[in-house]
């Protein structure tokens, strides 16, 4: 029955007015499920020609080409897995495996042999990839480390003197020729060279005769300390009370040329005789002595040396 139908026999008193809406909504809803359901088949017939183009009649879905076939979703997943199960192996073959890992049943587990989790030691950074190596193995070697013996300390007395107006690596590399021409600074023997000896060393070593002048007149002034402090040992450590200071610098450029301490060295040094024997000059050699510990926190020297200064 149509909506006008119900309407003109509701009028003439033929249908009661509920029956009527009843009649009314049951035809709307009819209405309404016919357009959905042309839309319904007007999407089902769009998605069967896009199907038709990619598929030829008689094809059909398989399992295997979602799952199987190069450049599915599955196969990339496949291949994240591998790449992540091989990255896992290679840290493990690094690094060892991790105490969450480890499966103490298994015997394939086998620990790495003579690890060496620091390669490449971190140095101080005034020491760069470019630095000489006789200069690097002064660091590693020298630097820093507590001097005792009075000829060594003589000779680094005299090295940090010679590389005024050069550098460090130059110096080392003439460290040889020093030792020969100054007798292994065995200060008695130095301190009794005459002119025409100075000269002659200095013409054969190369070596400003200014400096030979300076090394042999300090030679004679470590003679009187020696008479007066036992040793040339005590004399110098005397001045940091018989123990390293150990400082805790985090930046090379926060490292001083010269501090109050090497001030009052020089001062006392220069009153006795010594000569190249200023501020920065002296706290050059309190370094290469090891009267100072100045390595970086961050060098791999610097606890050694800090624990050669508790237990020398």
């Amino acid at each position: 029955m149509s909506k006008t139908e119900a309407i003109s026999l509701t009028k003439r008193g033929m249908l009661p007015p509920s029956s009527c809406n009843s009649l009314m909504d049951r035809s709307e809803s009819l209405k309404r499920d016919s357009v959905m359901g042309n839309g319904a088949a007007k999407v089902r017939g769009s998605l069967e020609r896009k199907k038709s183009k990619s598929f030829k009649e008689g094809d059909s879905y398989s399992s295997w080409l979602i799952t199987e076939a190069p450049g599915s979703i599955a196969a990339v997943r496949r291949e994240q897995v591998a790449a992540q199960q091989a990255l896992r192996k290679l840290k493990i073959a690094h690094y060892g495996r991790s105490k969450s890992t480890i499966n103490f049943t298994s015997s394939k587990v086998v620990p790495l042999l003579n690890p060496n989790p620091n390669p490449h030691p971190q140095r101080c950074s005034f020491l760069t990839p470019t630095s000489d190596p006789i200069y690097v193995a002064y660091h590693d070697e020298e630097w820093g480390v507590p001097v005792h013996d009075d000829k060594t300390l003589f000779e680094l007395l005299t090295l940090s003197g010679a590389q005024v107006g050069s550098d460090w690596t130059s110096t080392l590399r003439k460290r040889h020729d020093y030792r020969k021409a100054f007798m292994e600074f065995e200060a008695e023997v130095v301190a009794k060279l005459t002119e025409k000896e100075m000269n002659a060393i200095s013409i054969e070593y190369k070596i400003e005769m200014s400096k030979v002048r300076g090394v042999v007149e300090n030679a004679k002034k470590i003679v009187e300390i020696k008479k007066a402090f036992v040793s040339l040992e005590k004399y110098l450590w005397g001045f940091v009370n018989h123990k390293p200071i150990s400082t805790n610098y985090k930046l090379g450029h926060k490292i001083p040329v010269k501090t109050s301490k090497s001030e009052s060295i020089s001062k006392d040094m220069v009153r006795r005789g010594f000569r190249f024997v200023g501020p920065t000059v002296v706290h050059s050699f309190m370094q290469a002595a090891g009267l100072t510990n100045d390595h970086l926190i961050t060098c791999c020297r610097h606890a050694p040396c800090t624990l050669l200064a508790t237990n020398p």
